[in-house]
C-alpha cells in the first residue's frame, strides 16, 4: 500500500509534466535511465518533484538520496517521505559542492516569502547574478558536502542517476564528485543556465568541456525524444548526459 502512494504521486507528476509549467517535461522521461533497483541522487531537491518520480522508478530494491540544504523544504521532504511510506528515500540536509564544510546560501524573498528554487551558495560567487531582480534576501547557513563524500558515507556501490539543480554551482558539484563520476558513470540530468553560471565565473561550455573530458555526451529533450547536442542554448535548461 505504501509503495502505491509513491507510485500514485509519481504518476500524477508525470501526467502534470506536459500540462503545468511548474512541473518540468523531463520528469516524464526518465524511465529508460532509472531501472528498478537503481540508486539515485537528487541534488537541490526542493519539494521533491524529481525525488518521488525517481523513488517510484527505482522501486523498493532501489534508493534515492534526496539532498536539500534549506530547512523548510528539507523538513517537507522528510514528512512527505514518511506520509508516502517511501522507505527507499533518504533525505539529507546539505548542499552538494566542491568542498566539505559549511556554506552560506542566499535565499531571495518575494512579497515576504522565500523563493527556495533560486537559492544559491554565495561562497565563491561574484554578486547575486540574476537574483538582483529580488529586492530582499535571507542568508541561511547549511552543511556543504561533496558527491564523493556522500557516496562514500552512505556506501553507494553502484550509482545510476544524478539529477541536480544547483543554481550555477554545477561545476563545483561535478568536481566534488569526480571520483564517483569516473567510477560509476551515472546518467546525469543537470539544469544549466548561463545567467546562473556567470556569477561563479563559468559558462555552459565549461560544464560540457569538463564532462566530455570524462566521456559524457550531452542531450536535450526535443519533440518527445532525447537528442544529442554539442552546445547549451538559452532555449533549454535541462540537459541529460550519458556515457
Amino acid at each position: 500500500m505504501k509503495g502505491r502512494r509513491t507510485a500514485a504521486v509519481a504518476a500524477a507528476l508525470r501526467w502534470s509534466a506536459h500540462r503545468f509549467p511548474f512541473v518540468e517535461d523531463e520528469v516524464a522521461s526518465l524511465r529508460a535511465f532509472v531501472p528498478p533497483g537503481s540508486v539515485c541522487v537528487d541534488a537541490g531537491a526542493e519539494y521533491g518533484l524529481y525525488t518521488w518520480v525517481l523513488a517510484a522508478l527505482a522501486g523498493p530494491s532501489g534508493r534515492v538520496h534526496s539532498v536539500e540544504p534549506l530547512p523548510g523544504p528539507y523538513h517537507w521532504l522528510r514528512k512527505t517521505a514518511r506520509l508516502l511510506g517511501a522507505r527507499n528515500v533518504t533525505v539529507h540536509r546539505a548542499a552538494l559542492g566542491a568542498w566539505c564544510g559549511r556554506g552560506n546560501l542566499s535565499v531571495p524573498v518575494r512579497r515576504g516569502l522565500p523563493v527556495h528554487g533560486r537559492a544559491y551558495i554565495t561562497d565563491g560567487a561574484n554578486g547575486p547574478g540574476p537574483n538582483a531582480e529580488f529586492r530582499d534576501s535571507r542568508t541561511v547557513v547549511a552543511p556543504v558536502r561533496t558527491l564523493d563524500q556522500l557516496a562514500h558515507e552512505v556506501g553507494i556501490r553502484r550509482l545510476a542517476f544524478v539529477r541536480a539543480d544547483v543554481e550555477g554551482g554545477e561545476l563545483g558539484l561535478l568536481r566534488g564528485g569526480s571520483a564517483t563520476l569516473r567510477r560509476h558513470r551515472p546518467t546525469l540530468l543537470l539544469e544549466i543556465e548561463r545567467r546562473h553560471l556567470a556569477k561563479y565565473g563559468a559558462e555552459p561550455a565549461d560544464v560540457l568541456r569538463y564532462l566530455r573530458g570524462i566521456g559524457y555526451q550531452a542531450h536535450h529533450r526535443s519533440h518527445g525524444r532525447w537528442v544529442p547536442v554539442v552546445r547549451v542554448t538559452d532555449d533549454h535548461r535541462n540537459y541529460l548526459f550519458t556515457i
